[in-house]
């Protein structure tokens, strides 16, 4: 979609193909969708609150991500046949219909759990003898290591200096992100030693978790849905996203269903109140 208001443009669009195929299915007797998404690529709206503000009615170029899930084909086979209509007859600016028609696929949804992994028997072979049975070292758990909001660890920070300055993450760290099913992961190293303790204090799970709050997708109101792990030998930090991908992979309707931005989106997060930190490695 191309011109002025491109933004505004291709929402309306988008809303007006979903109402006119959902007018069709209901006089075929036809359930509504069963999912909806609808996001302008462009406009930042993976961001949430933390998007730039479009100024002067926005960006003139963006692309319409519409997806939805029936369970019906019949019904999406007319939501498929309304999209190059709406392409030539609808807004203006319009400039391609990217792979053509729309193509109906299955819906692969895997169902995620854990399982301990004590009641897991693993025999490592070796020229076809068998040379070991690994034993799981039952002592240690997540729950050593993983942390929310980190309140216990606020004391070792208490003579950290503070300042006035003001960093973007992507001054201090490099970052990376990916998906393991409906949950992302996102790697944090810092740029320098000494920017790690600074990093800690600062880049909470509980402040990721705020940071991405549009994105997550709560079960149970006070589910607590982000853990940090602190990777020290590395100055490294790991934030485990629980229900931030829409059902991640094929069971997921976003543009990025396997949270390969997150890592990227993370590098806006603003360190505050702290010294010069560039000085200190000079």
């Amino acid at each position: 979609m191309g011109g002025p208001r491109a933004i505004e443009k291709g929402k309306r669009m988008a809303e007006s193909i979903l109402e006119r195929t959902r007018i069709m299915f209901h006089q075929r007797g036809y359930e509504d969708y069963s999912a909806v998404n609808l996001q302008i690529l462009g406009s930042e709206e993976t961001y949430g609150p933390h998007a730039k503000q479009n100024i002067d009615g926005g960006p003139r170029e963006v692309v319409i991500w519409l997806a939805v899930f029936h369970k019906q084909k019949e019904a999406l086979e007319i939501f498929t046949r309304e999209i190059a209509p709406a392409g030539t007859g609808m807004a203006p600016g319009v400039t391609a219909i990217i792979g053509g028609r729309p193509k109906i696929s299955p819906v692969l949804k895997p169902f995620f759990f854990l399982y301990p992994k004590k009641y897991i028997k693993i025999n490592i072979f070796m020229n076809g003898q068998h040379v070991e049975t690994f034993q799981e070292d039952i002592s240690f758990t997540s729950d050593l290591t993983a942390s929310h909001d980190e309140p216990q660890s606020q004391e070792e920070f208490k003579d950290l200096p503070s300042g006035p300055h003001v960093y973007r993450l992507e001054d201090l760290a490099y970052t990376r992100s990916g998906d393991k099913g409906n949950t992302a992961n996102i790697g944090v190293i810092a740029r320098h030693p000494l920017y790690y303790p600074y990093l800690k204090k600062t880049l909470t799970a509980l402040a990721v978790e705020n940071y991405f709050q549009h994105l997550l997708e709560r079960e149970q109101p006070e589910e607590i849905l982000v853990s940090r792990y602190d990777l020290p030998g590395i100055y490294g930090l790991n934030f485990v996203l629980k229900n931030s991908l829409g059902g991640g992979g094929t069971a997921s309707l976003r543009s990025d269903p396997q949270g390969k931005a997150f890592g990227q989106m993370l590098l806006d997060f603003k360190i505050k109140h702290v010294p010069d930190l560039k000085s200190l490695i000079e």
